[in-house]
């Protein structure tokens, strides 16, 4: 049978992707390319569209026969969502629930859900686990929260299976270089400081070098992408079990100060990248890091990669493909 991957043509999406054709499973993609890649997919199917389109989902499920779900396509920008939440709304809710109807009319059961640590806000405590109250603080956040509970109740009424993801800070690219990030539209850490290593950006820039940290800056928890497909498949795995819907943290357990990525850039690439201290960002939190007990023992999940894997993994990536995928 055939999986389905709404946004697989993104940055985590295309990763998951490869690794299930690798395996030898059957992939049908969905994408409307507003940010994804046709070359990332590395020859999958791809078929370009909306998941808001009932009748063309039930069509690709007839004609793939689909019996799975992974779902990726979302808006992923917290500050715009601040300024457009109805952009936000509309795009990961309404027509989640769209994809969703149109998923269980057309017999699909098992559905994968690509969350966020976001919806727990800034965290009263550290490691963050899956019973931490969860406090969105941006309407991206909050649209991840509601399709949790829409799947929630897709399971109550429908008995639509699905694992919710909330994974913490995606990073790194493929072992061999050949897809990765677009850093054309982020605002993440990693692809910033390859950018000011290449030459792209004239300094990092890092918000707040007095929090109660080792060395002053800001902690977060860096994930590989080839990581977070390994979970998503696993996540697939147990739905094909019969086990039940469940809501799973992936992060490394650890965290990394904004300096120890840049020190680790400069390591890897041999750049001595050039930094410019600021004041903090407001709302930016002191330190934010998973608990993945529960990922190891449900998917039997643990990261393979620690931070320099990931910033060199980046680096292969970037130094090769300075313009992303409109390079290649």
């Amino acid at each position: 049978m055939t999986v389905l991957v709404t946004g697989g043509a993104g940055y985590i999406g295309s990763h998951t992707v490869r690794l299930l054709r690798d395996l030898g499973r059957d992939v049908v993609v969905l994408d409307n390319l507003e940010f994804g890649h046709e070359a990332a997919l590395l020859g999958a199917t791809l078929v370009r569209g909306d998941v808001a389109d009932a009748d063309l989902v039930c069509r690709i499920v007839a004609e793939h026969g689909v019996d799975a779900a992974i779902h990726f396509a979302a808006y992923k920008a917290a500050g715009e969502s601040m300024e457009v939440p109805e952009r936000y709304f509309a795009n990961n809710v309404a027509s989640t629930n769209l994809l969703l109807d149109a998923l269980h009319r057309s017999g699909v059961r098992r559905f994968v859900f690509s969350s966020s640590c976001s919806v727990y806000g800034t965290p009263a405590l550290l490691p963050v686990d899956e019973e931490h109250p969860l406090a969105p603080e941006s309407p991206y956040a909050e649209s991840k929260r509601m399709v949790e509970q829409q799947l929630r109740w897709y399971d109550v009424c429908h008995d639509v299976r699905s694992v919710s993801l909330r994974y913490f800070n995606a990073a790194g690219a493929s072992a061999d270089g050949r897809i990765g990030e677009d850093w054309t539209m982020t605002l993440n850490l990693v692809p910033i400081v390859m950018k000011a290593a290449l030459g792209r950006l004239p300094e990092v820039q890092i918000f707040g070098t007095d929090y109660d940290t080792p060395d002053g800056t800001a902690i977060r928890d860096y994930v590989h992408v080839e990581d977070l497909a390994d979970a998503h498949l696993r996540a697939l795995e147990l739905l094909e079990s019969g086990a039940g819907s469940a809501i799973v943290n992936l992060g490394t357990g650890t965290g990394s100060s904004v300096r120890e990525v840049i020190d680790a850039a400069r390591r890897v690439s041999g750049v001595d990248i050039p930094v410019r201290e600021g004041p903090r960002r407001p709302g930016d939190p002191v330190a934010v890091y998973g608990d993945n007990r529960l990922a190891r023992e449900l998917l039997g999940w643990s990261p393979d990669h620690d931070l320099e894997s990931i910033i060199t993994s980046a680096w292969r990536w970037h130094s090769t493909h300075p313009d992303g995928f409109g390079g290649t």
